[in-house]
This record gives C-alpha cells, sequence and structure tokens, in this order.
C-alpha cells in the first residue's frame, strides 16, 4: 500500500498515525461559554437523540470499524462506555479549559491504539481521516437534531453559527485543520463523498443495531427477566431513531429499510419531543455536568454583578 499524505478532506493513508497539532495554519480553539449554540443545546438529553447514528457513522468507517472491534469495551461494558463518552462530550462544552484538557486526553488514550484488519491493513486510530470522520459525524447529528426534532426551523444564520462552533470544536479535539471544511456546502461534499465512497457495511455497526434491544451484559442474571421487556421496548425505538436520522446511503450499505410511513412516524415523534423538551425543567432537560456548568455560570454573573454594584 503506498503512503501518501492527506490533502483536506480527502482520502489519507489509512495506516499513517497523525501527530497532535496542525502547525500551518493551526486555529487555537476557545471554550465555550454561556451564549454559544452548543452550550444551549448540546447538554441537553434530546441532542443525544441522533447520537446512535453518529457512532453507526463512525463503526462503517473501515479504520474505526476495526479499531472498535478489538480494542474497544462496547461488547462487554455498553452502559459504561455510553456514561463515559456522554461526560466527555459535556466536558467539551462545559469545561472551560478543562475542554481543551481533555481533548489532549483523547488523543493520548487513542495514541497507542491501532489494530489489523481481514486484509492485513493495519489502522490507527490517530490517523486523520478517522480522527476527523468521528468529529464531523458529531456536526452531522446535531444538525439533524437541529433540523428533525426542534421545535424551531433552522435559520441560515443558527445553521452557520452551529457549524463555525463544531469547527471550534473540532480544534478543542486537535483535529488537524487541514481535515475541517471551510464552508458548509465544503461539509456536506465532503460528507456525500465519505458515506458513498469510504463507509462499509462493518460488522461493528450492524452489531451495534442488532443490540439495541438486548439487556446489557453487565446487568445480573436475576435482574435480566425484569429488565427485558423495557430493553425491548426502548431498544426499538431508539433502532428506529437510529436508522431513520442515518442518511439514505448508509441505510442502502447496511441493507436497513426505511418506508414512507416510518417517515411519518419519525416526523410525528420529533414533533413531540421538540415541543415537549421545552417545557421540562432545566434539571431535567440537562445532563448532569450541563446542568451543573450553567447552574455555575449563572452564579458567576451573579457575583460580577454584585461586585461591579458594590459602593466604592
Amino acid at each position: 500500500m503506498t503512503l501518501t499524505e492527506p490533502t483536506p478532506l480527502t482520502t489519507p493513508a489509512r495506516n499513517v498515525p497523525e501527530q497532535a497539532g496542525d502547525p500551518a495554519g493551526r486555529r487555537e480553539p476557545e471554550p465555550f461559554g454561556p451564549g454559544s449554540i452548543l452550550w444551549d443545546d448540546l447538554g441537553m438529553y434530546l441532542s443525544a437523540v441522533a447520537g446512535n447514528s453518529a457512532f453507526i457513522l463512525q463503526a462503517m468507517h473501515p479504520a474505526i470499524g476495526t479499531v472498535v472491534d478489538q480494542l474497544s469495551s462496547f461488547r462487554a461494558d455498553p452502559v459504561g462506555r455510553a456514561m463515559r463518552s456522554f461526560a466527555s462530550v459535556q466536558t467539551w462544552v462545559y469545561g472551560g479549559e478543562e475542554a481543551i484538557a481533555e481533548g489532549r486526553r483523547l488523543r493520548r488514550m487513542h495514541r497507542p491504539l491501532s489494530a489489523e484488519d481481514e486484509n492485513g491493513t493495519r489502522h490507527h486510530a490517530l490517523s486523520a481521516e478517522p480522527w476527523a470522520w468521528v468529529h464531523l459525524t458529531g456536526y452531522y447529528a446535531a444538525d439533524t437534531v437541529a433540523r428533525r426534532f426542534s421545535p424551531e426551523p433552522l435559520t441560515p444564520e443558527r445553521e452557520q453559527r452551529l457549524f463555525e462552533e463544531f469547527m471550534n470544536l473540532g480544534r478543542i479535539l486537535q483535529v488537524p485543520e487541514r481535515m475541517l471544511p471551510a464552508t458548509i456546502a465544503d461539509f456536506w461534499a465532503y460528507f456525500d463523498r465519505m458515506v458513498a465512497d469510504t463507509l462499509v457495511p462493518h460488522r461493528v455497526a450492524l452489531e451495534v443495531l442488532d443490540r439495541m434491544d438486548k439487556v446489557p451484559p453487565t446487568v445480573p442474571a436475576r435482574l435480566r427477566p425484569l429488565l427485558a421487556p423495557l430493553s425491548l421496548t426502548g431498544g426499538r425505538l431508539a433502532r428506529f431513531v437510529t436508522v431513520g436520522t442515518l442518511p439514505p446511503g448508509a441505510r442502502d450499505k447496511l441493507g436497513l429499510s426505511w418506508t414512507a410511513r416510518d417517515e411519518r412516524r419519525l416526523r410525528a415523534l420529533a414533533t413531540v419531543l421538540g415541543r415537549t423538551a421545552p417545557l421540562l425543567p432545566e434539571r431535567v432537560r440537562y445532563m448532569p455536568i450541563a446542568y451543573r456548568a450553567r447552574q455555575a455560570a449563572r452564579a458567576h454573573q451573579r457575583w460580577q454583578k454584585a461586585l461591579a454594584e458594590r459602593p466604592l
């Protein structure tokens, strides 16, 4: 296999690990805070509704699927893995300077991870293309939630802000600058090309879909019969939403059917969720780290106001 240097948003060599940093043209990331779209949206439970589809898209990438297949804990500890992932994602947005440290930690954690596929090709977790793909599937998921589950239409201005904030998030995660699309149009051209030319029906993606309505293996045997009905009902709903929020090209590659009736049902569900979520108390709407960060930010603002208004 010929090793070549990747160009922006094209397919790089799959077996060349990318070093942290991208000095040429690299922009420094900025921590998120109140007033940003991700601060308001990414910590909500509703924002995770397309998270499974993002993971399926990631697992369909040959390099990511191979590394996850051989080195991930998603089979032995799916719940724990999901909780750790959600905590990490929340730290990216709500951690302040800790977000920058979390990006570095993830790079260090993934640096030694590599695996060889059945064709003898070795894949590295930090190769530029798969590292960027993981992040950019997150933008696809966020855009999908904003379009399909938000009670308000996604305006061009808000779409542009969401895109720019996700590119900043990519810098927090140390995605090489050349792998970040310059415009929304560039992103969709890249995304469609990846779905059509790079993704495969990897067994990890198919296995995750199959396991969605199963009781997690870490549940004690005595509790499994009690949780089976809940897992079946919740898992089928999660699988339905996951399949519906995948792009058609990915569904086709995985052999998944999606009918006009399915689409109508998903739209109805999205309408209900989108209208209900804003009515819930903040403590119920947001995941723990996000909720605490929002509380702390408001307390800090009150403290600053008190200092500004103190008698001198």
